[in-house]
């Protein structure tokens, strides 16, 4: 049976200034399909924000990328995701565990899992009901600091003994995504690859959308 066709997945920057950005998300988000909109805010140092600007950007972007029919994720923190509306969370291996975030969002909440390079993790996750798991760095990326590296096969592993969706991570732009297309992800999230685009994001939506274009 052939798989639905991929997705894009859209991070927003680490940092922004919500005046600035709310204009352009809800340009982009007009331009093409996109699945879901993960809102990532940390320092430039890597540490969290505080909890005031997670709220106040969520309170501005989730209404707005609700309204395109885009999912709202909030990285790392299910308490506020479960207080301030989103339609889930996004958890990494550090962050609160699959069974806790579930608890706290209920059945109807999306959570997704990272599992960086990690069959087993992978496996664990999607047993307990992750509603995808997360796969990368595939490629370098200035938005986190990564240490891992799967190779795309990962990828279509996880498509041959797995129901969940699975998705790639990293350093993704238009002219490395069609690679983790073609190997089995079902979403591809990017973050840089849409805002630092040499063209802009209205821009790089199209780009991906054509990726997309060929598996449906």
């Amino acid at each position: 049976m052939r798989r639905p066709a991929p997705r894009l997945y859209l991070i927003t920057p680490p940092q922004f200034e919500l005046d600035v950005f709310a204009p352009t998300l809800d340009e982009t988000l007009h331009v093409g399909d996109i699945a879901c909109l993960q809102i990532r805010l940390k320092q430039p140092d890597g540490t969290p924000v505080k909890d005031d600007t997670i709220r106040r950007a969520v309170e501005i972007l989730c209404p707005l990328a609700q309204q395109h029919n885009v999912a709202v994720l909030l990285n790392d923190r299910p308490d506020l995701a479960r207080e301030l509306g989103c339609d889930g969370v996004h958890i990494g291996q550090n962050d609160m565990d699959y069974a806790q975030a579930r608890t706290l969002l209920g059945d109807k909440a999306i959570v997704g899992v990272t599992c960086h390079a990690s069959r087993h993790l992978a496996m664990l996750a999607g047993d307990a009901g992750a509603d995808y798991v997360a796969f990368g760095a595939f490629f370098d990326t200035t938005t986190k600091d990564t240490s891992t590296r799967p190779k795309p096969d990962i990828l279509t592993w996880w498509q041959e003994v797995m129901e969940p969706p699975c998705v790639a991570i990293g350093g993704i732009t238009p002219e490395n995504g069609d690679t983790l297309a073609a190997a089995g992800a079902d979403f591809l999230a990017v973050s840089g690859g849409v805002w630092q685009h040499p063209e802009g994001p209205v821009a790089a939506v199209h780009a991906f959308n054509r990726i997309f274009d060929a598996y449906r």
